[in-house]
């Protein structure tokens, strides 16, 4: 005699009751959910960086006077620095709205300054190869990682590593400003940026189908959204040098 057999309804719209990974005890449509929140916040961060970006580049003279005036290089100095100031008041209220998203607004905006002012002085066309290739880039890693993640593999290894790799990075470019070494350092600490901060993407999109908590979803996106950017400045620095 036929017995018919259950299957469980899949909600699509809510992620489904698929685990995100085997030892998965928490409810995936909550992850989900917080996943979907997290890449929201990362896309208007991505989409104000855009929006800035493009007022310093296509606005000559606002790049003309960071780089012609003493008060412009103070300025940008200051608008380099900011950021990181902002970090330590973030994570302090990066559970704490609203505070927390207009801590997040003056990150992302003097970030994309920054990035503004780097891309100013480069041809439309490099830009436009770092983006391609930055997204694509981006996007592989993320799939890759969700895959990945669905069928056991761990990648928290990846943290010690990654921070002994960021310190060697930022002794290197110390010394670069210091000792410039010509257009073969700028090659090859464009290439350890890339590799490391494809390293960091992996990571904290680990972190994000497994460890950051529903009060994170500020901190998890500022670091995937500075993975994303750094990435992108460490490509730009590959296609300027090869460029020149």
């Amino acid at each position: 005699m036929w017995t018919p057999v259950y299957r469980p309804k899949t909600d699509l719209e809510g992620g489904g009751e698929t685990p995100l990974y085997p030892t998965m005890v928490e409810s995936p449509e909550l992850r989900w959910a917080f996943i979907r929140k997290i890449y929201s916040i990362l896309t208007l961060q991505l989409l104000l960086t855009v929006a800035v970006a493009s007022v310093v580049v296509f606005v000559h003279p606002i790049a003309r006077f960071f780089v012609t005036t003493g008060a412009g290089l103070a300025l940008y100095i200051l608008i380099i620095i900011l950021p990181l100031l902002v970090l330590l008041p973030l994570y302090y209220y990066h559970q704490k709205h609203p505070v927390n998203y207009l801590l997040l607004s003056i990150f992302t905006t003097c970030l994309a300054f920054a990035v503004g002012l780097t891309c100013a002085f480069t041809a439309g066309r490099i830009i436009l190869e770092s983006v391609i290739l930055t997204a694509v880039v981006v996007v592989s890693l993320t799939l890759y990682t969700f895959w990945a993640a669905k069928r056991g593999h761990d990648f928290s290894f990846l943290g010690p590593f990654l921070f002994g790799a960021i310190i060697v990075l930022l002794v290197f470019a110390f010394i670069q400003i210091l000792f410039p070494l010509g257009r073969i350092s700028l090659m090859i600490y464009g290439v350890l940026a890339s590799i490391i901060f494809c390293g960091y993407i992996i990571y904290d999109t680990d972190n994000l189908i497994k460890r950051f908590t529903y009060d994170e979803y500020i901190w998890a996106a500022v670091a995937l959204y500075i993975d994303i950017i750094n990435l992108f400045l460490a490509v730009l620095t590959i296609f300027r040098v090869a460029e020149s």
